[in-house]
């Protein structure tokens, strides 16, 4: 059967009490034999413990100390005090103590070293007197009383019985106090114990707590109790407002704390991190140790200002790093990619033109073989060579046109597109197959590092140009004899991190890795026209990525070749 803690309490004291009741009445029945010697005992112990108690913590002010506890003892009391190695640092019977032998050998000290405590009755070697010796040790020394041995110590110890009456009345008295005590303290124990119970099972528990000062303690750990959880609950919700708006927020950021270790980060964070760093990695901590932000390391470690703000140009883009250090020496750091805005607003300059330019060169090339054709009396084989070609530039516009219309209706009527569930690595597979041709020409490979598992909810036709158009891209750009690799570098509960390179050429001018992703932008002049294609690839590229809730960089790699660094969500589109 289960006590409880009412019940063991009581049971505690009282068996406590009750030993020591029991003790007193065995000695009493047992005095004819030890009673002088073991009466003495209890003395010289209660003597040790008052000797202890006064004792000061080394050896300095020792005799004076002793001096003083002489007093409170009886006069004819010995008392020595001997270190652990049996040296005598006092003794109140012998003036040169100093120089006593080493006590280690003496019976009482033997016990005392074994048990803690001893005794023994002999003649002293010091003074040829004997003594009834009581020896003690503590953390630091031994503690040694006696007593002279003869008949007025016989009769100082003689036995009365009305004591041995009086113990076991105190005896009854005392388990009845500890009764009522115990049962009033179990009370509350018990009403706590529910309340908690009942409190973390969504139930109410009744309580009633004593009007004293154990009731004012119990009804203050409920009100607090009631306050911390109302607290947790507040933080709490304010914690899941705060994580879910750093997770929509344009801006890569991160938190960490006094000792720089990383608390928490979001997925922007480590996207803006790997396009700056040199190395593609998902630890938000590398950004303490990379060179590229020695300025932001300088200023962490002086912390002469709480705040801090960097530009920052690489890849082609320009990043704001900041940095703002709490007052408990904890800081954030947020990265901001600040050329979007003025991204935005080069397209929409550049739109009219470059449609107007594109289109230009195809409708040029059908005018002018259809004027020469109309305008010249031609063999036949002529005529048809330049309604051949006609036929291809009008494939070209076509092409152009197709892929504005898919750029148009992302941007515009998203909702439309299909959504299913799209296996990336068999999309991948499809794809190897379609441009296998391709691929052997120019002696390419394409390498994969792809969880077994990976579906993505969204539109499987922009996921297939998504991919298509970046390996078209490698094709057409990157040169002969070159590999190109396709992996998921990280993953957490909502995004896949992608990482998409070739091994080839890459950007000379990593300026133009800003705009890659315009609409007909071209490195360099003819480029689009010379290798095929509508100037469109890595537009649609980057809108399908944006569709379904990513991103997407390019940057120079330092073995190189091109890398493009992209998100996708796992469920759900824009």
């Amino acid at each position: 059967m289960k006590l409880r803690y009412r019940q063991k309490l009581f049971l505690y004291f009282g068996v406590l009490f009750m030993l020591f009741t029991i003790g007193i009445i065995l000695f009493e029945q047992i005095r004819e034999r030890n009673f002088k010697t073991e009466a003495l005992e209890e003395k010289l112990a209660a003597y040790t413990e008052i000797i202890y108690a006064g004792l000061p913590q080394n050896q300095l002010g020792l005799v004076s100390k002793m001096d003083q506890l002489q007093g409170l003892l009886p006069p004819d009391l010995r008392i020595t005090i001997i270190d652990l190695q049996g040296k005598v640092l006092f003794d109140n019977s012998i003036n040169d103590f100093e120089h006593l032998s080493n006590h280690l050998d003496r019976t009482e000290i033997k016990e005392a070293i074994q048990f803690g405590e001893g005794s023994d009755i002999r003649l002293s070697r010091s003074n040829q007197q004997k003594y009834l010796y009581f020896a003690k040790k503590t953390d630091s020394r031994f503690i040694r009383v006696a007593l002279p041995y003869n008949i007025q110590l016989q009769k100082f110890l003689k036995s009365d019985n009305a004591f041995l009456y009086f113990i076991i009345l105190f005896f009854g008295v005392f388990l009845f106090f500890i009764h009522i005590t115990t049962k009033r303290l179990g009370n509350t124990i018990k009403q706590l114990r529910d309340f908690v119970l009942y409190t973390n099972n969504n139930q109410v528990a009744q309580l009633h707590f004593p009007n004293d000062e154990i009731g004012e303690i119990a009804g203050k750990i409920v009100e607090n109790y009631h306050s911390l959880k109302e607290s947790q609950k507040i933080v709490l919700q304010e914690k899941q407002k705060l994580l879910q708006h750093i997770q929509v927020l344009e801006e890569g950021i991160c938190f960490l704390s006094a000792a720089k270790e990383v608390e928490y980060y979001n997925g922007l964070f480590i996207q803006y991190l790997n396009t700056i760093t040199d190395e593609v990695s998902s630890e938000a901590a590398i950004i303490l140790r990379d060179e590229n932000f020695i300025e932001l390391q300088e200023f962490l470690h002086q912390h002469q200002q709480h705040y801090f703000e960097q530009v920052l140009q690489k890849q082609g883009k320009h990043f704001s790093i900041k940095a703002n250090i709490f007052e408990n020496n904890s800081f954030e750091i947020i990265i901001t990619d600040i050329t979007k805005q003025e991204k935005t607003k080069q397209l929409k300059r550049g739109m009219t033109g470059n449609i107007a330019h594109e289109l230009r060169t195809p409708i040029t090339g059908i005018r002018a073989y259809l004027e020469t054709v109309l305008a010249q009396s031609l063999s036949p084989e002529k005529q048809n060579y330049f309604i051949q070609r006609a036929f291809q530039q009008t494939l070209v516009l076509s092409d152009i046109i197709q892929d504005m219309g898919l750029i148009a209706k992302m941007e515009e009527a998203a909702q439309t597109f299909e959504l299913q569930k799209v296996d990336i690595k068999k999309l991948i597979f499809q794809i190897k197959e379609l441009v296998a041709n391709q691929l052997t020409k120019k002696n390419i490979d394409i390498i994969e590092h792809l969880p077994d598992t990976l579906i993505i909810l969204g539109n499987e036709n922009l996921l297939f140009s998504l991919f298509k158009n970046l390996i078209d891209n490698a094709i057409r750009y990157a040169g002969e004899n070159i590999k190109i690799n396709i992996s998921v570098y990280d993953e957490d509960s909502d995004y896949y991190y992608f990482s998409f390179y070739d091994t080839g050429v890459g950007v000379d001018n990593e300026m133009h890795l800003n705009r890659i992703f315009e609409r007909f932008y071209r490195i360099n002049e003819g480029r689009t026209r010379d290798t095929g294609g509508s100037g469109l690839g890595l537009s649609i590229v980057k809108n399908a990525v944006l569709f379904h809730k990513g991103d997407i960089t390019a940057k120079n790699r330092k073995e190189g070749g091109l890398e493009f660094l992209f998100t996708l969500g796992k469920q759900g589109c824009l």
